[in-house]
């Protein structure tokens, strides 16, 4: 009888754990002012239009097989 109130003892315990870990704020519901101040720029930065042309991919190029030689 011993052996099961421990064992209903510990799955309640770890259950209200779990329970009572999954309530915690993560640290990002706190604002950070230099993650702002990084989210602000990166944003700034992708709404800057480009100066510089995109060069075009380079064309693939088809690897030469190489001749077989038969085995006699």
């Amino acid at each position: 009888m011993r052996r099961i109130a421990t064992a209903v003892w510990s799955v309640v315990t770890l259950t209200l754990g779990s329970v009572a870990a999954s309530h915690a704020a993560p640290p990002t519901v706190v604002p950070s002012p230099g993650y702002d101040a990084r989210l602000q720029e990166s944003r700034a930065a992708s709404r800057a239009p480009a100066l510089d042309p995109i060069a075009p991919a380079p064309k693939r190029v088809v690897p030469h097989r190489a001749k077989r030689t038969h085995l006699r």
